[in-house]
């Protein structure tokens, strides 16, 4: 059972959902696997790290000094030196034990010639969403068309305005979507979004691949989206997968928000 710690006590820190542009290959992820967990667990970190060819993503959460110390390990490792992060605040930690994991894909796809590590889709940042928005068009004047990657039980957590929802039942689902609705995506500025860029980044790489020019991946997902706009044109809040369920636009979970206790 968990306990939460004394509000006198420093807060916890999260690391949401962190994204590698460079990927770690063969031996090179069965080297990382058990000095990683090691590290981890002498540190009190708890939460997942996921190895897989195109790339690293990790959720971790503990004393801030022990998540820098992790993050700065994992920078040391050249293929790794422009690792991002983004962060939150809990009174608890969120997760109940310390896994490194390999695995074929970060996200499945099935979608082997997509390879994020190979070359990357063209990313937008927060602020120039927030400004496309407000516009209602991109900077060349074409209309701007939000498309939600998540699946549908996510997507029912809260959106932007006006997104596209395909009611995916799993991420594998969207090349077919993508093929059933290719027509209605032509002649416009596709943005697609997700919770922390990596299934945002790999359906760019496909919809490109399906010959469609202005398609942009929204950097970072609605988390860093949140973090840099305090949520502009989202409505409701974004589902995550841990025991926080769901976050507000100020990246604490729904239900502190809704029960008006100060946030950490």
């Amino acid at each position: 059972m968990q306990r939460s710690r004394p509000r006198e006590q420093s807060p916890q820190r999260f690391r949401l959902p962190v994204r590698s542009a460079a990927g770690c290959r063969g031996a090179a992820r069965a080297a990382l696997r058990e000095p990683l967990l090691a590290r981890a667990e002498a540190l009190g970190l708890k939460g997942t790290i996921l190895l897989a060819e195109e790339g690293i993503n990790l959720f971790i959460a503990g004393a801030p000094e022990a998540v820098r110390e992790l993050l700065a390990v994992l920078r040391a490792d050249p293929r790794l030196a422009q690792l991002q992060a983004k962060e939150s605040w809990s009174e608890d930690v969120p997760f109940r034990r310390m896994l490194v994991k390999r695995k074929r894909e970060i996200i499945r796809m099935n979608h082997p010639a997509i390879q994020p590590a190979s070359g990357r889709a063209p990313s937008l940042d927060a602020m120039t969403l927030k400004r496309w928005l407000d516009q209602g068009h991109d900077d060349a004047g074409r209309p701007l068309l939000m498309l939600d990657t998540r699946n549908g039980f996510e997507v029912d957590q809260g959106t932007f305005e006006g997104a596209v929802d395909w009611r995916l039942a799993r991420f594998s689902d969207f090349p077919q979507a993508l093929r059933d609705h290719l027509q209605e995506l032509e002649g416009r500025t596709v943005v697609s979004f997700c919770t922390g860029g990596i299934r945002c980044e790999k359906a760019a790489l496909v919809m490109r691949e399906a010959g469609l020019p202005q398609v942009w991946q929204l950097e970072g997902g609605i988390l860093k989206y949140f973090e840099e706009t305090g949520g502009a044109h989202f409505r409701g809040t974004c589902f995550v997968f841990d025991e926080r369920q769901s976050l507000d636009e100020q990246l604490a979970p729904a239900d502190l928000a809704a029960s008006g206790k100060p946030r950490p």
